[in-house]
């Protein structure tokens, strides 16, 4: 399980630095790999928001696949260092921006920028990913009409979350590890000024 790399595209095959100690759980390149077969054709020119980076694997691989940006966001300063070490080992810190911050913090404030694909996955157990949902669920200017809301957690963690601008379409399992999809709802005032 120490092995993380890039699966396909620019930096296929480049091994990642994983983050010392037990603070962060990777995602394995199996739920990865199942991860990015689900958004295949809509990778190349999207833009990502990866919230607890850990490694950077998940925003690292959109970008290897032809992403447009990813901003990484983790408040670790040893995970920071390893998305830094990481992007610069596959080249693609041009396409990236890496802040050391709160996630919650970040997704309460003005939004600067829209995302396409948002990736929640914080550390486990300590209800984190529910936190993160409700406060972008209370903040959606930061994502795109049709973006799309990723959690990773593990299944015993899940339960049904009340949202009122984001709703749950799809959930896959893989072993101990479980991704939950969310939409942004549209309501009839978003095509006011179309």
């Amino acid at each position: 399980m120490s092995r993380l790399r890039v699966i396909a595209g620019t930096a296929r095959g480049r091994k990642l630095r994983l983050v010392p100690g037990d603070s962060t759980r990777p995602i394995t390149d199996r739920v990865k790999e199942s991860l990015f077969n689900i958004l295949s054709q809509d990778i190349p020119a999207s833009r990502w928001l990866d919230l607890f980076a850990g490694t950077g694997s998940v925003g690292i691989e959109a970008l290897s696949r032809g992403a447009e940006f990813v901003r990484f966001i983790d408040r670790n300063k040893q995970a920071f260092d390893t998305v830094q070490y990481n992007l610069e080992l596959t080249g693609l810190e041009e396409q990236a921006q890496l802040l050391l911050q709160d996630a919650f913090a970040t997704l309460a404030r003005q939004p600067d920028k829209q995302f396409d694909y948002i990736y929640i996955a914080p550390p486990q157990y300590k209800d984190m990913w529910h936190e993160a949902l409700k406060t972008l669920d209370e903040n959606p200017d930061w994502m795109v009409e049709d973006a799309w809301v990723i959690v990773q957690i593990d299944p015993v963690e899940y339960q049904q979350v009340q949202l009122q601008n984001l709703s749950e379409f799809d959930q896959r399992r893989y072993g101990s590890t479980l991704l939950v999809f969310y939409e942004r709802q549209e309501h009839s005032n978003d095509h006011a000024n179309d």
